[in-house]
């Protein structure tokens, strides 16, 4: 089974690395590897791809970044673990921090929004990165907001911005907010 994983984890990383599947790649790399695996004998369900859409992200990202020159090699080590979780019912923890390399680097941390500009900029269009930094600084830290919110900060339709916040919680930037009426959101927390 290690070899069976490591192997498919290697798989996975370079099918997303080579962006296949364009807009929505995570995504629909997801769907691919849960349609994928039957086929393989193994029953899976979308409810770890669910539950940690943000980290399988990440960890795709991890698996593919290099920075010779400052000693990061990419890694499938944290693949691997989810892979395990998903295969093996184990219980690895899944904590974006764990991916973080930050501490190699001999810089300051930057504020929240260049994280998520850097987390952000190869998974969406530029006009997309531009309106999710905007609603970043309009509504930080846990601040809830709606699609009027969104209508007003970046100046587009309602239609628009349904389709916008659809596509942000599908891919685990934001995520609904209950008890603050229908159709309320916030930022995900990290980790």
């Amino acid at each position: 089974m290690d070899e069976i994983i490591r192997h498919l984890a290697v798989f996975v990383s370079r099918l997303w690395q080579i962006h296949v599947f364009g807009e929505g790649n995570t995504r629909t790399t997801a769907v691919f590897v849960i349609k994928y695996l039957p086929t393989l004998g193994f029953d899976v369900t979308n409810d770890i791809f669910a539950e940690n859409a943000w980290y399988f992200r990440n960890l795709l990202v991890r698996a593919n970044y290099n920075d010779l020159k400052n000693g990061i090699h990419d890694t499938t080590e944290f693949l691997d673990l989810f892979l395990r979780n998903l295969l093996l019912n184990e219980n690895h923890p899944l904590h974006n921090r764990t991916l973080h390399i930050r501490g190699t680097f001999k810089e300051m941390v930057k504020p929240d929004i260049e994280e998520l500009k850097a987390d952000i900029e190869g998974m969406f269009q530029p006009k997309t990165v531009s309106h999710i930094l905007k609603l970043r600084e309009a509504f930080p830290g846990q601040t809830i907001f709606g699609r009027s919110n969104v209508m007003s900060t970046i100046g587009i339709k309602s239609s628009r911005a349904s389709e916008l916040l659809k596509e942000l919680v599908d891919d685990g930037i934001i995520e609904p907010v209950l008890g603050h009426g229908k159709g309320k959101y916030r930022f995900r927390q990290k980790g």
